[in-house]
């Protein structure tokens, strides 16, 4: 019932086809996080008209709310949302992440979770707090965000709640790291997650449906050896395909060179998923070393605020509540095709936000996705013709760097 089929290649860029029981994945593509089974502030029938093929949701959400012994009982989270396409289901190894060693950094949420980030004020706290978690070698103990619970995830016991979900692809548990962790505990957590990853796969082949996939994580921080090892590990585990997390680096250039150092051991008829990316410059970058896969809060997280994508502004993107859009009688994007675009525009758009209106960030979120969704097609399509180059000089904003060059 799994499978993946490659169609096209231009260089490393791949197009494919993604096989799960809840229907097919054209591959690259960008998946929406759905963390607590909700995509933020769309309903199912926005994500139809969108296009979305995937979404993701998160197992730690789940299992702190409403349990995944309910969501079992209803036939599995298919039918506890109501989404009937396929759906991957995350560890929550970064939210555990999140409790514990990015507290102690100050790191933040959004991805790629850069210290040059910092420096500017985006993205990170300025400030350390106490740990809610801790780690050994059997798994982790966490204390819940919601009544102050304390609970404990092991590899099995995720690969449980995960078949409990009854996803179509799952993700093992990991342990990520910071940027700022060295490269001795950098290397301690990834044979840590090697071991975990072992007992995971182990378990799942003999509890799970066989129509679940399960993807191994690579892990290994910024540094070149660990990550060549841990991909060699673990693509030698025979996972059904490979994802890669955990810091990316200091910075984009060093998220890039992790890449190019994965990829190339990963086997090339599985898919790869990478974690965390939603950057428009990202995913061309991404998709050219060979990435199928990848997701990111940063559509809808930009929608909370007023941010929306657009293709020839600064970074390809627009802070609507700016005061040069009160009297924009123009869409968001000319020849934009989303609802958001066909019906609205930048003054009315602003006036919402300006307005506290809740239907402010559902139309902003409409319309992230919908350019996303657009965006990927339009790669797909490039690489199918071999023109995935031309396709980013398109794109690109004169002055931008052009990593085809």
């Amino acid at each position: 019932m799994f499978s993946f089929d490659l169609l096209a290649r231009d260089g490393e860029a791949r197009a494919g086809k993604l096989l799960t029981r809840h229907g097919t994945i054209e591959t690259p593509s960008f998946v929406p996080v759905g963390t607590q089974g909700a995509v933020k502030s769309v309903s199912l029938r926005d994500l139809h008209v969108i296009g979305t093929q995937v979404i993701i949701v998160n197992s730690y959400h789940l299992h702190l709310q409403p349990g995944e012994d309910l969501i079992e009982r209803v036939g599995g989270v298919h039918r506890f949302t109501g989404w009937e396409g396929p759906l991957i289901t995350d560890s929550g190894g970064f939210q555990i992440f999140s409790l514990g060693v990015a507290k102690e950094h100050g790191v933040g949420k959004i991805a790629p979770i850069f210290p040059e980030q910092r420096d500017r004020g985006r993205h990170f706290s300025s400030k350390s707090e106490k740990p809610l978690v801790r780690v050994d070698e059997d798994g982790v103990e966490f204390i819940s965000y919601l009544d102050g619970s304390a609970h404990r995830f092991t590899p099995e016991g995720i690969v449980d709640i995960e078949r409990k979900l009854g996803a179509d692809i799952i993700l093992v548990l990991d342990e990520c790291t910071s940027p700022f962790h060295d490269y001795y505990y950098t290397r301690e957590a990834m044979e840590r997650t090697h071991r975990w990853a072992t007992r995971a796969l182990e378990v799942f082949r003999h509890t799970s449906d066989s129509t679940q996939a399960i993807l191994g994580i690579v892990q290994g921080g910024a540094y070149r050896d660990l990550r060549e090892g841990s991909a060699r590990f673990i693509a030698g585990l025979g996972f059904d395909g490979y994802a890669i997390g955990g810091s990316l680096g200091r910075s984009k250039k060093e998220m890039y060179q992790v890449l190019e150092w994965t990829i190339p051991f990963l086997p090339h008829d599985k898919p790869r998923h990478l974690l965390g990316v939603g950057e428009i410059e990202d995913i061309f970058q991404v998709v050219r070393r060979g990435v199928d896969l990848f997701d990111c809060i940063l559509p809808t997280r930009m929608a909370q605020t007023g941010t929306f994508f657009a293709k020839k502004e600064d970074r390809f993107r627009i802070h609507i509540l700016n005061a040069r859009f009160k009297d924009d009688l123009r869409p968001i994007e000319l020849g934009c095709n989303c609802y958001t675009c066909r019906n609205y525009s930048r003054a009315y758009l602003r006036h919402l936000f300006m307005a506290k209106e809740i239907l402010a960030m559902r139309l902003a979120t409409i319309h992230n996705l919908h350019f996303l969704e657009l965006l990927m097609r339009q790669i797909r399509s490039a690489i199918k013709q071999r023109r995935l180059a031309e396709l980013w000089r398109e794109w690109v904003i004169p002055n931008d760097a052009d990593p085809y060059a």
